[in-house]
């Protein structure tokens, strides 16, 4: 199966991609079909050195039935080439484990709250049938209470 991949180059620290045609089954930066373009990590989003693509040839490599890797296919969506990918799941590996159990507690407040809003309405519904008698019984235990006081004097 082709793939349109990255080829690791350049050197310790200071990674240097190229976007490449290559067999599924051969290693990342061994033998590969042809080069498509270079992807430079180091260089702000901004700068047009970053990214370079032919993209004439990606079109007919993607014509021929080449499926990109995830991270080619953000860099390929991000030029227009083809339909930006489905954000996938990003775990929160990157935060500091204290910080993540912040909000981590701030997410599950917020789907409470969300799953909460349909019964509070039931609630609510059901409130005014059910508030007389538990109004009733709360009147009703202080008058018991101070009966009990007075039998044990």
């Amino acid at each position: 199966m082709l793939k349109l991949r990255l080829s690791m180059g350049g050197t310790k620290k200071r990674p240097v991609y190229k976007i490449v045609v290559a067999d599924s089954r051969f290693p990342r930066d061994g033998r590969f079909i042809e080069k498509l373009g270079y992807f430079n990590p180091l260089l702000p989003k901004d700068k047009k050195d970053r990214v370079g693509l032919e993209s004439e040839r990606i079109k007919y490599w993607l014509s021929q039935g080449a499926k990109p890797t995830t991270r080619v296919a953000r860099i390929l969506g991000e030029n227009k080439l083809i339909e930006m990918p489905a954000a996938g799941n990003n775990p929160n590996k990157a935060i500091p484990k204290k910080d993540r159990k912040k909000q981590d507690a701030g997410a599950e407040k917020k789907e409470d709250k969300k799953a909460d809003a349909p019964k509070a309405e039931e609630k609510k519904a059901e409130a005014p049938k059910d508030a007389p008698k538990a109004e009733e019984k709360k009147a009703d235990a202080p008058k018991d209470a101070p009966k009990a006081e007075e039998n044990k004097k």
